[in-house]
């Protein structure tokens, strides 16, 4: 990638996107194309086309998305599936259509089978049913990889993508109705802390496995990949570690500073039973993560305060 390169990254002032643009000037490309959606809506894609035209990306990489927990994913079914498919469809066309040297898709490790066997590997998608409270979002996410893959195929496009396991840090959601497991858990526990509560709620029994990766060691992931992978397959992105959500919850209650007790609501669901992403492959090419949970979730905590104005 051409150090003086205009890069497109999409969805720039999310949780991820917002560590894209972070690793790139950290690497000395400064030349970064950004559009909030109040200046560009990805749904429209004459809107996308004219973007296209006028700025004329190099490279292109798409961390634009709608996003949400279970809750979330399962009550906006219409809306995650139509907002993620159509902002997808329109910045790849456009890509394509304007001759992007290189376009890197971010998916989601919902993507595979609920009971796929585990760790999940890169072959498994497609081969089983998904996990129904997430399914309009990951029928989206496996869209826009055929959709490269497609385009790959058809047009010779060097359209890559990467499957990120679950991700918590800097610019998280942590709003209740919406969040995800680490950003709602931090909320949960430090609010339990400040009206010193007996006990906090956590979803389910606790039991279900999960990885969770500090989102600027994905950046650094995709820094690796859109500089050396040319692969047709996508990657997955994951630390190959994993915790129960018990665990999780009792990690974040010591690093919140809570003392009070977890008890967990069982008539609420607990979502895929395990989830660990096979990130073999892009272990082989030569990239690792650097950030430990618990040093990670230090810092989301650091910044969760932060953003809310809390000493």
């Amino acid at each position: 990638m051409e150090q003086s390169g205009k890069i497109f990254v999409a969805g720039h002032k999310g949780m991820v996107g917002a560590a894209i643009v972070r690793r790139l000037l950290a690497g000395g490309y400064s030349n970064i194309v950004t559009r909030s959606s109040k200046e560009l809506d990805l749904r429209n894609q004459l809107a996308v086309n004219d973007f296209f035209l006028e700025e004329k990306p190099e490279y292109v990489i798409v961390a634009a998305a709608k996003v949400g927990g279970i809750l979330a994913n399962n009550t906006y079914r219409g809306a995650f599936l139509y907002d993620n498919l159509i902002i997808e469809a329109n910045i790849i066309h456009a890509a394509y259509m304007y001759s992007v040297a290189k376009l890197l898709f971010l998916g989601s490790s919902c993507i595979y089978p609920k009971f796929a066997p585990q760790p999940l590997k890169e072959e498994y998608l497609l081969t089983g049913l998904l996990e129904p409270t997430n399914e309009p979002y990951a029928i989206a996410k496996i869209a826009g990889i055929k959709l490269c893959e497609a385009y790959r195929d058809q047009y010779g496009c060097n359209f890559i993508s990467a499957m990120p396991t679950n991700l918590y840090g800097p610019g998280d959601n942590y709003n209740l109705q919406n969040s995800h497991v680490i950003p709602a858990m931090l909320r949960k526990f430090h609010e339990a802390k400040e009206q010193n509560l007996p006990y906090t709620e956590i979803w389910g029994t606790g039991a279900p496995l999960r990885e969770f990766m500090f989102v600027d060691d994905l950046a650094d992931a995709c820094y690796f990949l859109i500089q050396s992978y040319e692969g047709k397959l996508f990657v997955n992105i994951g630390m190959g570690e994993e915790v129960t959500i018990k665990v999780l919850a009792e990690t974040v209650r010591s690093v919140v500073g809570y003392k009070g007790e977890i008890q967990f609501d069982l008539t609420k669901p607990d979502g895929t039973p395990r989830k660990l992403m096979d990130s073999s492959r892009l272990h082989e090419m030569g990239w690792k993560h650097k950030t430990s949970l618990q040093d990670g979730l230090k810092v989301a905590y650091g910044c969760f305060k932060k953003e809310n104005g809390i000493t």
